[in-house]
């Protein structure tokens, strides 16, 4: 994915003149499909920072695969000319740049991370009025029309249900059934929003794509995944839990209310929203970022997964626990540890030794190394609990499925028995209120995430027997 030195320089002199040079260049930490790169530029009157798109050998491959970089440009040029914030774009990449797809835009100097945004105290008196200003950024974009310049016929149309309908079905193209997506898939069907308007949708404007100083919004980032569609997705997907990085009681990003983004979004003239269709959008993003996940963990090639990829598509149960509690909340068992074998070292001996080696390799490091080998040490801290957890996760999992399923075979694997689940709701054969159906896949859900990550806030604070 990294750029050719030789076509980058090329481009620039044809940009900037022939004594313009790259004095450095660094991917970011971040970006599984696409790849951002920061680069000083000298040799010119006036120095810049320059920031390159390009787009990633497998930006296809995945259910959150969008727009190509070109028309993710275009549109990030119509937002900036509708006063939108929105970084300047210098030059959308041509074939014969010989760099593949992206575009170059100027470098705006702000913080994008949703922890910090939420988290630290420089940005306390920003937070008191971002989710208003979130919502009044978001009425100017549903505001923008892409057929003034030409963008519409490339944005595809979705209404709700073709939304569902979409995701329902790369789902299920995985092959790898998970008993919760296809509840909440039949569930998002049954309450569709019965009045929409269609209009620009961003589709993943989010604390983490949206860039700020300590005073106001300086940019919304990253709209490859725009369509033309519902625009209230773009409202639910900021309140959706995994958007939160913990603070739960701060639904809009972390930093604030529904109540605020949505008086923003009415004074930015988006009008008003009913609650129960905000509602919707927020299992769905949820929803879609379940399925999002397991994507991402898909290898097409046949080789073994990036370890960011991989990491992500273990966060498919937390997901999937925002679900449960929006949809089916109450209480549920906590797991009981396998008894550790004898064997010295222990495994849990060799599982901390292997974390500190990780964990100091992330202390050399700098930049994307730095932050891979601290996925490493996510992913290592998963398996640990694996180890520990599975055997009591796959034997409750399999009493549960065995009760629901009383006409399964005896000898049915417990992915068998899965997958009977997931036929049986997605052909309706099973009700979403079936006895025992919803304690069942709470259960489930829950045992998965302790494995997964035990600390995340979708878990409720305490626990007792079903």
């Amino acid at each position: 994915m990294s750029p050719d030195p030789q076509a980058l320089q090329r481009l620039l002199h044809s940009l900037y003149g022939p004594n313009a040079e790259v004095a450095g260049l660094q991917r970011l930490s971040g970006g599984a499909n696409q790849a951002t790169y920061r680069l000083d530029l000298t040799g010119i009157d006036s120095p810049q920072r320059l920031a390159l798109r390009l787009a990633g050998a497998e930006a296809e491959s995945s259910s959150l695969s969008g727009l190509n970089l070109d028309t993710e440009a275009r549109l990030m040029q119509l937002a900036r000319s509708g006063q939108v914030p929105s970084p300047e774009v210098v030059h959308r990449l041509r074939p014969e740049d010989g760099l593949g797809s992206g575009f170059l835009m100027h470098w705006l100097e702000g913080e994008t991370l949703g922890q910090r945004i939420v988290r630290e105290p420089r940005f306390g008196q920003l937070r008191e009025g971002l989710a208003y200003r979130c919502g009044e950024v978001l009425a100017a974009i549903h505001a923008l029309d892409p057929s003034s310049v030409g963008l519409e016929a490339d944005l595809p149309r979705l209404s709700p249900e073709a939304y569902v309908r979409q995701i329902w079905s790369s789902y299920q193209a995985l092959n790898c059934p998970q008993p919760m997506i296809d509840y909440t898939a039949r569930w998002l069907l049954e309450h569709l929003p019965p009045e929409h308007r269609m209009g620009l949708v961003h589709n993943d404007f989010r604390n983490g794509n949206l860039m700020v100083d300590e005073q106001d919004l300086l940019a919304v980032l990253d709209w490859e995944l725009a369509h033309i569609g519902d625009p209230i997705r773009d409202l639910g997907w900021i309140c959706t839990n995994s958007w939160r990085f913990g603070a739960v009681d701060l639904p809009v990003g972390g930093f604030g209310q529904r109540e605020d983004l949505l008086a923003g979004y009415a004074a930015g003239g988006g009008g008003s929203v009913d609650p129960e269709h905000l509602h919707f959008w927020e299992v769905f993003g949820s929803f879609w970022w379940a399925v999002g996940c397991l994507s991402m963990a898909q290898s097409k090639t046949g080789q073994a997964l990036d370890i960011e990829r991989a990491a992500i598509g273990r966060r498919s149960s937390e997901c999937q626990a925002d679900c449960v509690q929006m949809l089916i909340p109450g209480p549920y068992a906590p797991l009981t540890a396998a008894v550790s074998d004898p064997q010295q070292p222990s495994q849990e001996q060799l599982f901390a030794s292997l974390r500190a080696f990780i964990q100091s390799s992330a202390e050399q490091n700098g930049g994307r190394q730095r932050f891979l080998s601290k996925v490493a040490g996510t992913v290592t801290d998963i398996l640990r609990r694996e180890a520990a957890l599975n055997p009591a996760r796959a034997e409750r999992e399999g009493q549960l499925l065995k009760q629901l399923l009383p006409t399964a075979a005896k000898e049915d694997s417990l992915i068998a028995l899965r997958q009977q689940l997931c036929t049986g709701l997605a052909e309706k054969s099973i009700p979403l209120n079936s006895p025992g159906l919803g304690a069942a896949l709470r259960q489930m859900v829950m045992d998965q995430l302790a494995i997964d990550q035990p600390q995340y806030q979708s878990r409720p604070p305490s626990v007792v027997s079903p």
